[in-house]
């Protein structure tokens, strides 16, 4: 099955970078998100984010591990899910993503899949979930 959504960051919160840190030429940082959901997709989700990206150049790679809780096409439940991706300026290349085997809950116990996320040239995100609940 297939749900789609939007989704906006309802908080981005830096925080430490833990250490012993070892300097490279891209700094890694680290922070919490907070997401909002709409669509197929319903809901909210608490973000672990970790990146390695040059502000400057727009180049750089992040990886994400997301709990979200709420519905996907009126099923509902919570799962994790992880993603990351590069940049190289413009666009996203290398993406991943994956539900998390053995994390759903409630209408969502059995889910596994895969997914991606996409912004649009105006700055919409967009997500989808290719899944299936074992049934």
């Amino acid at each position: 099955m297939r749900a789609s959504g939007t989704f906006k960051v309802a908080d981005f919160t830096p925080a430490p970078v833990p250490s012993p840190a070892i300097e490279t030429a891209v700094p890694v940082g680290l922070a919490t998100m907070n997401k909002q959901y709409e669509g197929e997709v319903v809901g909210r989700s608490a973000t672990l984010f970790t990146a390695a990206f040059d502000q400057s150049t727009g180049t750089g790679t992040y990886v994400a591990m997301e709990s979200f809780e709420g519905e996907l096409q009126g099923q509902s439940g919570a799962f994790n899910f992880a993603h990351s991706a590069t940049t190289l300026g413009e666009g996203r290349q290398s993406d991943f993503f994956i539900i998390v085997p053995g994390s759903g809950t409630g209408e969502l116990v059995g889910i596994t899949g895969a997914g991606g996320i996409a912004v649009d040239p105006d700055g919409t995100h967009r997500i989808w979930f290719d899944y299936d609940l074992g049934q």
